[in-house]
This record gives C-alpha cells, sequence and structure tokens, in this order.
C-alpha cells in the first residue's frame, strides 16, 4: 500500500520494483490486538531513556521515551532486516530493532521559547520526521515527490511563524496502527507536559494520519488508553479515509522486488502468498499483507475496484484482486484481507469529537518519479482524492484542501500545502 520514500532510492529500473516501492508508500496481519471498549483511561507511564541535543535536520533535541505498559505487544521484525531502522534514527534508538513501547519525541527550535500552539507532526510508513517534515530531500534526490527536494521543511516554516513543534517517530517503521495511536497518545502527553498546554494540534501524514484518527476517535486496543481529550485540531495529510487497494490493485508483479528468492528486499507487504522466481514456486507468507509483520498495512485496506477497476496490464491481475491460482502466484484476495483485519469500515463508524475541527489536505498529482503511480482514478500517486477527501465518520469537517499539482510525497512541505495547514492551524 504505501510505499515509503526512503526505499525510493532502491527502486530498479523493472516494472516490478517500481510496483513494490509503491507498495510500501502507504505501505497492512489481523491485529494482534481487538479493540474494544474497555481501556484505561488514565496517562501512561513514562520513563525519559536518553536525549541528544541537535541530531541534525534542523531539530533542537530528540529524546527516546519508552512507555511501561506491560501490556505492550512483543515488537516484530522481520528477521532478514529489511524492516530495521538504519542510520541515526537507529542511534537515537539505540537498537536497530527497538521495542514497539519506545519513541523519539523530537523538539523544534523554539519549543522553549515560542508562544503559540503546541503542535505534533506525525510521519507515515517506513519514513521519520527528518525527511517528512524537517529536510524534505534527506533521503536522495526525488524522495520529496519531486527531482530536486529543499532542505527545509514544515518544521521549520511552522517553527518560524511562532508555534511550539514536536514531532514523533515510531520504533516498527510498518507497526500496528493500535500501536502507533497509543504512541501518538504517548507523545501528546509528553508535549503537554513540556509546553504546560492542556491539548496540542495533531498533523499526521499517509498512514500516520490514519493512526491518529484511530486515536482521536478512541479506536484502541484492550490494553490501550482512550482518547485523552488533549487535541485542539486535527490536520490529515494524504491520509487514506476511505481505504485504499494500492497493494492488491497492480497484480502480482511487485512480488519480484519482494520476495528474496527474486533477489528482493524491498520492505512492502506482498498480495501474494506464493509467487514464481526464476521457474520455481516459492511460499512466503511472512512477507503477504496476511502475514504478522504488515498488520498495519492491512489495517487500510478497502475495496476501490468498483469505481476503479483493477490494472489488467500486470501479472495475475484477476488472481491477485479476486483470490486465486494465477500463472505466476497464488492469492488470497483483498476480501479475504479485509475480512481479517481491515479497521477502515470500524473507524468510519467511530466519529472523531465533535470538538475537534478536523482537516484533510490531499493531493491530485500522480507524478512520483521513478514510481509506479496510481493512475486507475483520481489520485495523489498513491491514495485515491476519493479516499483522502472521504470525511465520513468526521465529527467536525472544518476544511478540505485538494491541490492537484502536489503527489503525495510532495504534501509535507510544498509551499501551497504548507501555506495551507498554517493557515488551517492559525
Amino acid at each position: 500500500m504505501f510505499r515509503s520514500p526512503r526505499a525510493l532510492r532502491r527502486w530498479l529500473i523493472v516494472s516490478g520494483t517500481a510496483l513494490a516501492t509503491a507498495i510500501a508508500l502507504v505501505s497492512p496481519m489481523t491485529s494482534s490486538v481487538a479493540a474494544t471498549p474497555s481501556a484505561t483511561s488514565s496517562p501512561g507511564d513514562l520513563s525519559l531513556v536518553s536525549t541528544t541535543s541537535h541530531p541534525g535536520h534542523g531539530w533542537d533535541s530528540a529524546q527516546l521515551w519508552r512507555d511501561n505498559d506491560p501490556s505492550w505487544p512483543a515488537a516484530r521484525y522481520l528477521p532478514d532486516g529489511r524492516q530495521d531502522q538504519t542510520g541515526e534514527v537507529a542511534t537515537l534508538f539505540g537498537s536497530a530493532r527497538p521495542p514497539g513501547s519506545q519513541f523519539l519525541l523530537y523538539r523544534a527550535p523554539g519549543w522553549q521559547t515560542n508562544t503559540g500552539p503546541a503542535v505534533l507532526l506525525v510521519a507515515g510508513v517506513d519514513d521519520n520526521v527528518d525527511r517528512a517534515y524537517a529536510d524534505p530531500g534527506a533521503d536522495g534526490s526525488g524522495t520529496c515527490g519531486v527531482s530536486s527536494c529543499p532542505s527545509t521543511g514544515l518544521m521549520q516554516q511552522l517553527a518560524n511563524a511562532g508555534y511550539r513543534v514536536f514531532a514523533v517517530n515510531f520504533a516498527n517503521m510498518q507497526g500496528d496502527n493500535y500501536e502507533w495511536a497509543q504512541t501518538i497518545g504517548d507523545a501528546l502527553q509528553r508535549v503537554r507536559d513540556e509546553t504546560g498546554a492542556a491539548s496540542a494540534d495533531l498533523l499526521a501524514w499517509s498512514k500516520g494520519a490514519f493512526a491518529a484518527r484511530m486515536y482521536v476517535a478512541g479506536v484502541r486496543p484492550s490494553w490501550g488508553r482512550d482518547y485523552q481529550h488533549d487535541v485542539s485540531k486535527l490536520v490529515l495529510i494524504g491520509g487514506p479515509n476511505g481505504g485504499l487497494d494500492y497493494v492488491f490493485g497492480h497484480g502480482a508483479t511487485s512480488n519480484m522486488a519482494i520476495y528474496p528468492e527474486c533477489g528482493g528486499a524491498v520492505n512492502s507487504p506482498s498480495p501474494s502468498q506464493s509467487y514464481m522466481c526464476y521457474f520455481r514456486m516459492y511460499a512466503e507468507p511472512d512477507l503477504s499483507v496476511n502475514g504478522s509483520y504488515y498488520t498495519g498495512q492491512r489495517q487500510m485496506l478497502a475495496r476501490w475496484d468498483t469505481p476503479y477497476g483493477v490494472d489488467t496490464t500486470q501479472q495475475d491481475w484477476y488472481t491477485t484482486y479476486y483470490g486465486g491460482t494465477g500463472y505466476v502466484s497464488t492469492s488470497k484476495g483483498i476480501q479475504y484481507a479485509i475480512d481479517h483485519g481491515s479497521l477502515v469500515e470500524e473507524l468510519q463508524q467511530s466519529p472523531t469529537p465533535a470538538d475537534v475541527p478536523t482537516y484533510l489536505l490531499c493531493g491530485g498529482a500522480p507524478t512520483i518519479p521513478d514510481f509506479y503511480n496510481e493512475t486507475r482514478g483520481p489520485s495523489d500517486g498513491v491514495v485515491f482524492e476519493a479516499s483522502c477527501l472521504d470525511g465520513a465518520g468526521i465529527g467536525d469537517l472544518a476544511g478540505t484542501r485538494l491541490i492537484a499539482s502536489d503527489n503525495h510525497l510532495m504534501l509535507g512541505w510544498e509551499p501551497t500545502a504548507a501555506d495551507t495547514v498554517e493557515g488551517w492551524l492559525s
């Protein structure tokens, strides 16, 4: 589904790799925990693990925090390392595979001295807040949605405008959205403690927007806390509010870049249970969207074949989407995956509070460089416009904006998008 911007660097020319990269951008097993109304409502018990000053990309500091709830599920990482944290983020976590109960809280310049509202920024799948909001070109040319990327983003614009800006990085970049939603609640608790504010504006992009909406709507796991009434405004950027079906909508070709037997290593869910590499069929259930390592992706699934059809140009397009055995793959189909873990319908039936103005920012340009853009219907290259603009279940839909010239990756920094966000927050 959602493809990570950092993985864009790993694209090859072949269409299979481009497809797999696309799948990782909105880069979803059934959740390991079920939603229930009997969650605790007290603030989380958090411990500070470490603080790093000036970690790079314009941030003032970054803190590593741990949620001490013993009920937090054990983290799941694919053993081949494709889901590991890398680089500076891994250094800040102190591990390539941190437990899901940990998170990084970044603080922008002015977080102590600015007098504007507090804002928490949330990134998307297989991504981090450096590339998403502070340094759009951090992962290289093209990973911001255009060939030449700026070196500053929405973080700097809001901080310069007087906002007290914070951001959260998740331990597992492909994590369960129940867990991401709880982490967002933890991060908001720290923002309130740091600033003394009763609430903060919550701004989230892509898969992070889905998890942020879950938090505010009170969609939570059995062990989790309920919404703490600590969000002033909710801004969802490029969010799949009506779900998405990219992972199934473009056949089985993406497996070429996912299956190790084909030479693949992209951190993306496969629509298949098995796939043929070099004339031999291989079963890789752990790499499937139905497996336990891509729970967060499955939670965002919804069918869009009725309005927009299926990409009939790709391998095994029919059996991939509807289930069955094709020429080079087997698939349980999208409906099976939806029935075993999608949260789209539940989320739309769990209204966000009427006292939280919610804004939807969407793109209309399927122009992501070197990427198999979604073109079955109007989209930002990943998410259909109709899904991003879907207001079902939003208690106070205070504003929407479709920027026809922006693709999915441009929405976090492009000047018109950034000015729109700042205008909503003000």
